[in-house]
């Protein structure tokens, strides 16, 4: 992976910029998982809850990875679904694909 750039802005979201380095970040992260399935959840808060996020970020964020824990840890454990206790990361994102709050 080797790209050269001229005038390069730097900024990570920058696609003429980082791109070498984006794929460098996911090669490296392979090499980090597990051979096991895996799969993208995601928990959406409705648009009506953005104040109180505004203003009380710290509640709201735990309620919601909270709820999200006690979801996937219920469902997985269901022998309906899964039967298995899982791991899991969460990682909360308040912004679109335009870097955008949302």
């Amino acid at each position: 992976f080797t790209r050269i750039s001229y005038n390069s802005c730097r900024n990570r979201h920058c696609p003429k910029c980082q791109t070498v380095n984006k794929e460098r970040w996911i090669e490296a992260r392979k090499a980090d998982l597990l051979n096991v399935g895996y799969f993208h959840v995601v928990f959406t808060l409705p648009d009506l809850l953005n104040p109180i996020a505004c203003h009380n970020p710290q509640i709201l964020y735990d309620l919601l990875f909270k709820a999200a824990a006690e979801t996937l840890t219920e469902l997985a454990a269901d022998k309906k679904y899964l039967g298995a206790q899982i791991g899991f990361t969460s990682i909360l994102h308040t912004w679109g694909q335009n870097l955008m709050h949302h």
